[in-house]
């Protein structure tokens, strides 16, 4: 795979990439059109995947916040169409890397010393390059070790990448007015988190020393003395990623099995540290040739304040949705319903977010849940189609909820398509025997 020498830094830079890409797509709209005049059956498949790739492509080079976007767009299945999911996927673990020389640059201004100075062993080539980071695999007295190195100024160019990004997401999701603020300040704080290298070593080190317990789950363990605010050393973990082992012939009792365990992992970090890992996606998980699951990734957990975490599994509960009063008091506590909402906007989103929320915490009001059900995919899929060509629903303030939803929606989004791809049935209450 192509190296990178360079990563284009400046705001004006990757603002001029961002249009370059701008101007590919605009192009594959004209070659459709003009294709679509003498073909009127002519579907959007191929349309879809010429924007997908040179969205992708474009993003790719940018790396950091726009390229995060990407990878968190590929676990919108039920929402894009099929060629973004597979470009973008590739987001997770599969972009072009930094040369060697820039890593070597990298290592003496974050360590003061080259990486052959440091490590006994140090493969010059990545094996893995993602979003914010590419790992390199060394080793140091005897251990084999996993050495994630940050790209150059990601961290400082996250603001001015949102910035750019802001007013297409305006537009997609109908959001209006000042109130839109707070989902950006949200997504460029928790970005900014993830950049911090000392940070994910602190976070590392307490999720998993609390979820030890949980059978099943294992994880690396991290070293102070090797690592800096853009460099994380850690151990190797062998495995396969969770992507590639669903694509396998595995039985029913071992998906069964990874699947408890990852939800275990999910509802005691939820209900026992009120704090969680928000980035649910399967290149941060492995499948080890034990036939356990390895949690890889730390850098974006995400805390659940109690005027939060409340309200919001309260409505967890059937009997809750069912009461209409308490229902429409939980509503406003989240900030779905305002003071200033019209008639008509409470009747609508009164609606509809009873009907999602109906859906989506089916599996709290069982005692034993299968996600590989077709049926429930096949619900959650219509139910996002229909809201997607809702006309009325553009017509309206599309600011709803409070800014926390955002990543416990994308916890839960990307959690329950990992247990759908393991197949899994799980008990959903065996994780309260390891509360305190």
């Amino acid at each position: 795979m192509k190296t990178l020498d360079k990563i284009p830094t400046g705001k004006l830079e990757r603002a001029g990439k961002l249009m370059k890409t701008g101007v590919k797509v605009g192009g594959n709209y004209v070659k459709y059109y003009s294709k679509k005049l003498i073909n009127p059956e002519l579907s959007k498949e191929e349309l879809n995947e010429d924007n997908a790739e040179d969205i992708y492509d474009g993003l790719k080079s940018l790396k950091g916040s726009a390229l995060k976007v990407a990878q968190m767009l590929s676990m919108e299945k039920n929402i894009l169409p099929r060629a973004y999911v597979d470009k973008f996927s590739l987001s997770q673990f599969s972009v072009p890397p930094l040369s060697a020389p820039l890593v070597r640059k990298t290592f003496k201004k974050y360590l003061n010393k080259f990486p052959e100075e440091i490590f006994d062993t140090f493969q010059k080539d990545s094996v893995n390059a993602a979003s914010i980071g590419q790992v390199h695999k060394a080793t140091k007295d005897g251990k084999t070790l996993a050495v994630k190195i940050q790209y150059p100024g990601v961290a400082e160019s996250i603001s001015s990448d949102l910035a750019l990004v802001k007013p297409i997401a305006l537009k997609m999701f109908n959001l209006k007015g000042k109130d839109t603020d707070k989902y950006f300040k949200e997504i460029e704080y928790k970005l900014l988190e993830e950049t911090d290298y000392v940070l994910e070593l602190k976070q590392s080190k307490e999720i998993t020393e609390a979820c030890t317990h949980i059978p099943n789950m294992h994880f690396p363990e991290y070293y102070e003395q090797l690592s800096s605010e853009r460099i994380l050393t850690m151990d190797w973990m062998t495995g396969s990623h969770l992507s590639e082992f669903a694509k396998t012939n595995f039985s029913a009792d071992l998906g069964n099995k990874l699947g408890q365990a990852l939800w275990d992992f999910y509802m005691f970090q939820i209900h026992g540290l009120r704090k969680v890992h928000a980035d649910p996606h399967p290149g941060n998980f492995l499948v080890s040739e034990q036939e356990t699951l390895i949690a890889i990734d730390f850098g974006c957990i995400k805390e659940i304040p109690d005027e939060f975490y409340i309200p919001y599994f309260e409505l967890a509960k059937k009997e809750n949705l069912e009461d209409d009063s308490f229902f429409m008091e939980k509503l406003y506590q989240l900030e779905i319903l305002t003071p200033t909402d019209s008639k008509e906007e409470l009747r609508f989103f009164k609606a509809l977010f009873k009907e999602m929320l109906s859906l989506f915490t089916a599996p709290f009001n069982a005692n034993v849940f299968d996600f590989g059900d077709g049926e429930f995919w096949t619900r959650i899929a219509n139910l996002s189609e229909q809201y997607s060509k809702d006309e009325q629903i553009r017509k309206m303030n599309g600011n709803r909820g409070s800014k926390h939803f955002l990543y416990l929606n994308r916890t839960f989004f990307g959690l329950y398509n990992l247990l759908h791809d393991l197949k899994a049935t799980v008990e959903v209450r065996s994780f309260e025997k390891y509360l305190d």
